[in-house]
């Protein structure tokens, strides 16, 4: 009997792989394991998982590709190896997933693109619409026009941020390491293996140790993104992308790697994040039928059962919702702004598209973004 059955049972993974795995410590891009690594997710994806993809490289694999023997400090020789390197990454992943025809898309963000609200929920309803379609979204830093992200970004920290944006069940960040050591084995090669252990222990902080030439990310990153997706629920794996059929063991509830869990039921997290990560900038009056729909069948705010706006918010802000009495009954992130709304309030969704020239989408506030109050 597994010993982890809440991973066993996770079915959207955020799986992130870094540089060194990729590019084979820095001598160029390693067909081989982006092969393995795609057929490992296609089993995935065959257990019923969704999966995406989170593929640091691209930078890398520039460097590689353009002969330079060291990692340059310029930001604009940094964004040139981006800007090769991502295409090269792409193609590899696009030919092997053709194999099994499977799709996939390449999404470049910003971290400002997953915490921004009216971009988070862009990104979001994108990326949920992919996996939908059964495609696999590859997504890599913007590299190439992003400064800050290049200076002190990470895609332990993206992955992270996506994972919360999808409401990922697990993510898995593959590295060169077995996963989050009691020492730096670096250092002592006795040193033990942390198996399974509470993600916020303060005492992970004195093990995480930094990271390689090549790659960003080291063991501070990871614990750092393991803390980040435990606040909308996520359970995190740190394991090495070089052991045969990682994934599957993983994703099978087998003991290897590091555990960071967080203990929470995920839609209780993702519901105290969402009601804790933006102030109230208005609010929206509703009618008894919606105040029925939303307490007691726990669906979506629908234009139509809006009677009255409050306020001068935008797409992307935390509204109130309140009853005819006035008294607050739930708050969640809104799809449209205060004059869209008040355009469209009362209105079937169908109309939406008629009123205001376009549709952003069929929902006020969709049910994943809504907290009762």
């Amino acid at each position: 009997m597994t010993e982890r059955t809440e991973i066993a049972a996770s079915r959207r993974w955020v799986v992130k792989v870094g540089s060194a795995l990729l590019t084979n410590d820095g001598r160029g891009l390693d067909e081989s394991v982006i092969s393995t690594l795609v057929e490992q997710l296609v089993q995935l994806r065959g257990r019923g998982c969704e999966v995406v993809l989170v593929s640091s490289g691209a930078v890398a694999a520039g460097i590689v590709r353009l002969g330079w023997t060291v990692r340059p400090h310029l930001i604009h020789e940094l964004q040139a190896a981006a800007a090769v390197g991502q295409s090269v990454l792409v193609q590899s992943y696009e030919t092997a997933f053709k194999r099994y025809d499977i799709a996939t898309a390449q999404v470049l963000l910003g971290h400002d693109d997953v915490t921004a609200r009216d971009r988070y929920l862009n990104a979001r309803g994108t990326l949920n619409t992919l996996l939908q379609l059964g495609v696999v979204p590859i997504i890599n830093e913007n590299d190439t026009v992003v400064t800050e992200e290049i200076r002190f970004g990470d895609n332990d920290t993206l992955a992270a941020l996506v994972a919360n944006l999808i409401d990922a069940d697990a993510l898995l960040l593959l590295t060169d390491q077995q996963g989050l050591y009691q020492e730096d084995p670096r250092q002592n090669p006795a040193a033990e293996l942390v198996s399974l252990c509470d993600v916020n222990d303060p005492r992970l902080d004195a093990m995480a140790g930094e990271g390689g030439i090549l790659g960003r990310g080291g063991m501070v990153t990871k614990l750092r993104a393991a803390r980040l997706a435990a606040r909308s629920g996520t359970e995190t794996v740190i394991a090495s992308g070089r052991v045969d059929n990682i994934v599957v063991s993983i994703a099978a509830g087998e003991n290897v790697g590091t555990w960071l869990r967080t203990g929470k039921q995920p839609q209780n997290a993702r519901k105290q994040w969402l009601a804790s990560m933006v102030q109230i900038q208005g609010s929206v009056e509703l009618d008894s039928g919606a105040v029925r729909v939303l307490c007691d069948s726990g669906r979506s705010l629908l234009a139509v059962g809006v009677r009255g706006v409050h306020g001068n918010f935008t797409r992307g802000d935390m509204v109130s919702c309140r009853d005819p009495n006035g008294r607050e009954i739930a708050r969640g992130l809104v799809n449209y702004s205060a004059e869209e709304t008040r355009r469209i309030m009362g209105s079937p969704s169908r109309e939406i598209e008629v009123i205001l020239g376009y549709q952003v989408d069929e929902e006020l506030i969709h049910r994943d973004n809504l907290v009762l109050v």
